[in-house]
């Protein structure tokens, strides 16, 4: 069993994942390879002059792996509430989860067949996103949402921000008060 199961290792789900594992939760992220940001140039990323969207996606799951987060690349079919969280099955096997975290970019087919609320989205290109709250969370308890897919830009900096933004409100949840994680300069 899973503490976290986030489903896409984009910028989104590798920031969430980033989180969630150095927090100390088991974390599994489920990635079909297929981000869009795979097809990116990025000269907008804080902190980054200029990189490629591959490489940014790469640099995303190592830091995630470094703390711990399992990456598994597979393709989710369903997503089934079970009495202690959800059962996710893919292609390559089943995961139980207390929480999902749907990181899926653009695609909104696994919520839709999950019963997750959509509504229309506001960016250009993107037709429909996830009904979510404030914290990311959707109309399923324990079924949370990030990035494009819950209706923020696009832009890669917004979306891993908004993982990061998830992450936490799901940590803060399983902990039972509000999580901060701030490192300091090394002596």
């Amino acid at each position: 069993m899973f503490d976290v199961l986030i489903v896409g290792a984009g910028p989104t789900g590798a920031s969430a994942a980033l989180f969630t594992a150095k927090a100390g939760k088991k974390t599994v992220v489920i990635d079909n390879d297929k981000s869009v940001t795979k097809r990116a140039w990025i000269e907008n990323h804080y902190g980054v002059a200029e990189i490629t969207g591959p490489d940014l996606v790469e640099t995303g799951k190592k830091q995630a792996t470094k703390f711990g987060a399992e990456i598994v690349q597979a393709t989710v079919s369903t997503i089934s509430k079970t009495e202690g969280g959800f059962k996710v099955a893919t292609d390559q096997g089943e995961y139980e989860a207390k929480h999902v975290i749907l990181a899926t970019g653009m695609s909104v087919d696994l919520a839709e067949t999950a019963g997750l609320t959509t509504k229309p989205g506001t960016e250009p290109r993107i037709k429909t996103v996830l009904d979510v709250d404030a914290s990311g969370k959707t109309n399923i308890e324990g079924i949370w949402a990030a990035g494009t897919v819950a209706g923020v830009s696009m832009h890669t900096i917004i979306t891993a921000g908004d993982g990061a933004k998830v992450a936490i409100n799901v940590i803060s949840e399983l902990n039972g008060e509000r999580y901060v994680d701030h490192d300091v300069l090394k002596a």
